[in-house]
């Protein structure tokens, strides 16, 4: 056996020890699910503010369902209103007496919710209608145990086994099945769920994208709750993902706060966030239990820091996640001494900023490989927030597998990376969307349509179509970052021979962006892709881009003579000359997309770009100066130097002094 298989089956098995250890019995009485009631009574004694919010919704703010039962069922608990319980109770007794749901719809969610209510509200139910609900957890589960089976999908996590484990808990020593239904499920997340977690999440971003920021508070709380009533640790059994995740969630928001004074979630894949939602109130929770758990880990420290900045949720009816999971307690560090960029070898992500600052510079590049369907073609791409989004993620996200979406919204034109454009290429359906489009993008053929694997196993089975991009380095000096990307694989081998993305971003506020790249036939039209979020003007060095009060200048070097394209209005989502509008608008998203390509045809091209971000109203941005010799293009820019070689990826970087 070779020492790295070693060292993974040592881990496991030290991952799993850890995860036994503390195993001890469910408690008897009602309510255990968030705490004993003089644990809750106690906590709402700590946290007052908290807790008065979460009374005023409890008794009368107008609010969703689901958030009104667990803040009346909490309410109902610690004072021991019979009425409030009564209230509670019968509510959800109208799904539990409703129609089984199945398939992908959140049926999780309904156990769930129904599951805090029988816990917190235990004494309102008859014997009769508990036994309803007993029979209602099994029948959903029964009809749903070949649902969502990919746990690289959020599905598997939120719309199914959140819901079975904590309404099972809810009901363990009542439901002959419960304690059934919590050991398949701990079996099917110890042998597939935490190896996927460790692999596509290695670092703490996973390779989704944005959905994490719709499941993964719904999965933690399941959690916390395994491991307060019966001592299960299903964290000890991904360390690789959750030790890091609190801090590429930190790292997965733009500086600022926004609307009702909420972080907004950068756009990956798939991306909703662009106005505010409940995704922003459960990512401040779900970094909140992750920050209790590694309390004495400096760098959880350091998150608890950058939560308290944004001390409460944004809207009034999530006022409960404030009372569970707001800590004060946690020791704290010098947020402005913590690293200011991470990198999560799992899906291939690196983030960046200038500083902690609300102000900072924001940066994020993505070259990983393929797991599942809520992916884009967009190995490469690249953001930049000052002040706002400067450069975005293109296309909305109106439906799974509509015109839009599988023409433009996840193909490669709507991103910040390179086509390569084959007249005679084809795609096969994407999402069972009809493909009708010829973008120059990446390709894919990948034997399911959604591009997805179930588990590790599977998509080893799949590796040379998943396997698409590599991250070739990643380091931080200080005062530069500096990471290059093979995103090759990620294209049909039929046009393209090699495309690497080199970036070195110069503290605070210049990017230096070096790509290579090599196409089968010299007619093939190579063409270098900005998103930017609102139409750029020309400057004497190049195009200048605003959006509020940030500014991004963009100097082309490479290539020689470009031919500058600037894509918008009507013709934004039109390709190959069919429009893909999107049927509704989801928020703000990128207005025009600069387009730039060799005004001559070669085989081989280089792509040179500078970007500076500033403030709007900022002199203009340095020029940057070309030098070519012997193999290699030199770059000054604001008293740096910036070498790479043509003929394989190195860069060599000299700071500007301080």
């Amino acid at each position: 056996m070779q020492r790295g298989a070693v060292c993974l089956l040592l881990l496991s098995a030290l991952s799993a020890s850890a995860a036994e250890m503390g195993r001890r019995a469910v408690p008897r009485e009602h309510p255990y699910l968030l705490g004993p009631r003089d644990e809750l009574r106690a906590l709402a004694k700590q946290r007052p503010p908290e807790y008065e919010r979460m009374v005023r919704v409890a008794r009368g703010e107008s609010t969703d369902a689901r958030t009104w039962i667990i803040s009346a069922g909490l309410v109902a608990a610690i004072e021991e209103d019979a009425g409030l319980a009564k209230a509670v109770h019968q509510v959800v007794m109208k799904v539990v007496n409703g129609p089984i749901r199945v398939g992908h719809v959140t049926f999780g969610s309904d156990l769930a919710y129904c599951g805090f209510a029988y816990d917190l509200c235990h004494d309102a139910w008859s014997a009769e209608d508990r036994a309803r609900f007993h029979d209602y957890v099994n029948k959903t589960v029964d009809a749903n145990v070949k649902s969502e089976t990919s746990v690289f999908h959020n599905a598997w996590y939120s719309y199914k086994n959140w819901g079975i484990g904590i309404a099972s808990y809810a009901t363990y020593h009542d439901n002959p099945r419960a304690k059934e239904h919590l050991r398949v499920l701990e079996q099917d997340y110890r042998t597939r769920a935490a190896p996927a977690f460790d692999t596509a999440g290695d670092g703490g971003g996973w390779a989704e994208g944005y959905y994490i920021h719709y499941w993964q508070y719904k999965w933690l709380l399941f959690c916390e709750i395994a491991r307060r009533v019966e001592g299960i640790d299903y964290y000890a059994l991904a360390p690789k993902f959750y030790r890091e995740r609190a801090v590429a969630a930190m790292f997965e928001t733009y500086p600022g706060s926004s609307q009702y004074n909420s972080r907004r979630s950068i756009p990956m894949g798939d991306s909703g966030g662009r106005t505010y939602g409940g995704d922003r109130d459960e990512d401040l929770a779900a970094r909140r239990i992750l920050v209790n758990y590694f309390r004495d880990d400096p760098s959880a420290q350091a998150v608890h820091v950058f939560n308290e900045i944004t001390p409460r949720v944004g809207t009034g009816n999530n006022a409960y996640k404030d009372f569970l999971w707001r800590d004060r307690a946690v020791p704290r560090v010098d947020l402005t001494a913590f690293r200011l960029s991470h990198y999560s070898p799992g899906p291939g992500f690196v983030y960046a900023r200038s500083s902690w600052d609300d102000d900072a510079t924001y940066f994020f590049f993505k070259a990983g490989d393929r797991f599942t369907a809520h992916q884009h073609l967009d190995v490469g791409t690249f953001l930049i927030f000052k002040h706002a989004e400067l450069v975005g993620d293109g296309g909305h996200y109106t439906d799974f597998g509509g015109d839009h979406d599988v023409n433009y919204h996840l193909r490669t034109i709507a991103h910040s990376t390179m086509l390569v454009h084959d007249p005679q290429e084809k795609w096969p359906a994407i999402r069972a969307g009809k493909v009708t489009s010829n973008d120059g993008g990446q390709h894919h053929d990948w034997r399911h349509h959604n591009g997805a694997a179930s588990d590790l196993q599977d998509w080893q089975k799949q590796k040379n179509q998943f396997d698409i991009a590599d991250m070739l380095a990643f380091e931080d000096r200080g005062g530069y970052v500096y990471a290059a990307a093979d995103a090759t694989r990620a294209y049909s081998p039929n046009k393209l021979e090699h495309f690497t993305r080199q970036i070195v971003y110069l503290r605070p506020d210049t990017f230096v962006i070096f790509d290579r790249v090599k196409s089968r036939d010299l007619s093939f039209r190579k063409t270098w892709l900005l998103q930017a979020m609102n139409v750029p003007t020309r400057t004497d060095v190049g195009l200048a881009i605003e959006n509020g009060k940030g500014r991004l200048s963009v100097q082309t070097l490479l290539p020689e003579q470009p031919e500058v394209r600037l894509v918008s209005g009507a013709d934004l989502y039109t390709v190959g000359g069919n429009r893909y509008p999107p049927s509704r608008d989801t928020g703000p998203a990128p207005k025009c997309r600069v387009e730039v390509s060799p005004s001559r045809a070669a085989t081989q091209d280089y792509f040179l770009h500078v970007l500076t971000t500033g403030s709007r109203g900022d002199p203009a941005a340095p020029e940057a100066e070309l030098v070519r010799r012997d193999g290699r293009v030199m770059v000054k820019v604001a008293g740096a130097e910036v070498v790479f070689q043509t003929d394989i990826v190195s860069a060599q970087v000299t700071p500007a002094a301080r």
